[in-house]
């Protein structure tokens, strides 16, 4: 799901389907997409209080994300839509081999 907020902040939700959560190998692809793209990125668990860098690796396994969260995801940025369509599909396609 895709919001448009003010100006050129994009929004998205999607459930982490992952089994373990999220651990190395999908914070690993998710933080390599995400870098991909100029815009600011940043991530969070569902209601979770801080907002996570997205492009950090460390940062990502650090938030903890357990299987069946939501993951919400913001970004600005020149290519913003297309990087949080981008990451949506990432994982709600469970981090599928090939992808970044």
């Amino acid at each position: 799901m895709l919001d448009k907020a003010d100006g050129q902040i994009f929004t998205g939700n999607v459930r982490l389907v992952h089994a373990v959560g999220m651990h190395a190998r999908p914070a690993v692809k998710l933080t390599k997409l995400a870098k991909k793209f100029q815009a600011q990125i940043s991530v969070r668990v569902a209601d979770a209080p801080e907002w996570i860098n997205a492009k950090s690796v460390a940062k990502i396994m650090a938030m903890r994300a357990a299987h069946g969260s939501t993951i919400e995801i913001k970004a600005s940025g020149s290519d913003a839509e297309a990087a949080v369509a981008a990451l949506v599909d990432l994982i709600a396609s469970d981090f599928p081999d090939g992808a970044p």
